[in-house]
């Protein structure tokens, strides 16, 4: 709350590279969306690129570690009027940045009323606030989770959060190794996204004692640290940025392997469709999936933007790796 509160006034203040990240080209929607944000929520937000999904329209959308709401103004303008953006962040400086400028944004998009609401909180006890049981369609998050103690809290917050089929998209700092107690404790890498890493195979052990489905790996990019002494401290261990989604998967989906054709037409992706790093989808071409991808498609808001057919696919269940 400190470091991100008092220490950090703009991007620029941050001591490595771990939060600026490359991502993905964005959609042009995205672009445009991003120009209307306010230029003080731009300066004062951290996170590692952007994490902003697709077919967003109408969506009820989670923000964990919003910070000055850049994001959460961004998905506020993709999930339109009717759809609603809550943002929640530990830290009171950022919370009141992000509501300071509800009013100007709400003008800006055209808006009659607020789709966007910020609360200050902490992301492991999502209960302490109000957030109810099945109330969301997606949880993102913008390399904040790195931040918390409790990793496997929130995943199980998440997953409560979220409706069957409902969807966890969110980038974070990964590990190369679990790291040792020196670096945990090490203030300034922990407030620079490093200390706090989950060892990457660690994340998957975690998502399915939660309840999601193995994690799809969107895209990674290494992490060039850029300070002598901080890189002498972490030794040998290497980080990456990446993004993930994870699905709650209803129990009752039958997972088999099967075929899907993409109907075409999510804004953005009219003709393609990059899910993650083993799956792209090509408007009207037939994919074979293996049974966990199906199940996905099957059960989530992907299901209509599918024609999906069960067996006939020779897919296996992509390895993870990042």
């Amino acid at each position: 709350q400190d470091y991100y509160g008092k220490e950090l006034q703009k991007l620029e203040d941050l001591k490595t590279k771990a939060c600026v990240t490359s991502t993905r080209p964005l959609p042009r929607a995205v672009r445009d969306a991003l120009e209307r944000v306010h230029e003080e929520v731009v300066a004062r937000y951290y996170g590692c690129g952007l994490v902003i999904p697709e077919c967003l329209v109408s969506r009820r959308i989670l923000d964990l570690g919003s910070g000055s709401g850049r994001d959460c103004y961004l998905l506020s303008q993709l999930v339109g009027e009717q759809g609603h953006v809550t943002g929640i962040d530990m830290t009171e400086g950022q919370v009141e940045v992000a509501k300071k400028h509800i009013a100007y944004h709400m003008d800006k998009f055209g808006y009659r009323k607020p789709n966007v609401e910020f609360l200050q909180g902490y992301m492991e006890k999502l209960g302490d606030i109000g957030l109810a049981d099945e109330s969301y369609d997606i949880v993102v998050s913008n390399c904040v989770i790195n931040l918390a103690p409790d990793k496997r809290a929130v995943l199980r917050e998440a997953y409560r959060v979220l409706r069957p089929g409902g969807e966890m998209y969110f980038s974070d700092v990964y590990a190369s190794q679990r790291l040792s107690e020196s670096v945990r404790k090490h203030r300034v890498l922990w407030g620079e996204c490093l200390a706090g890493a989950l060892y990457w195979r660690d994340l998957y052990s975690i998502a399915e004692e939660v309840g999601f489905s193995p994690p799809c790996l969107v895209t990674a990019s290494p992490i060039t640290i850029g300070d002598k002494e901080l890189e002498g401290i972490v030794g040998d261990c290497r980080f990456v940025s990446a993004t993930f989604r994870l699905f709650k998967v209803p129990g009752s989906s039958r997972a088999v392997p099967g075929q899907v054709i993409y109907n075409g037409g999510i804004v953005g992706h009219e003709r393609e469709l990059v899910f993650d790093a083993n799956f792209t989808f090509k408007e009207g071409e037939m994919v074979d999936v293996d049974a966990g991808m199906a199940a996905i498609l099957q059960s989530s808001r992907f299901a209509e933007e599918f024609l999906i057919r069960p067996g006939g696919a020779n897919a296996t269940a992509p390895q993870g790796c990042c």
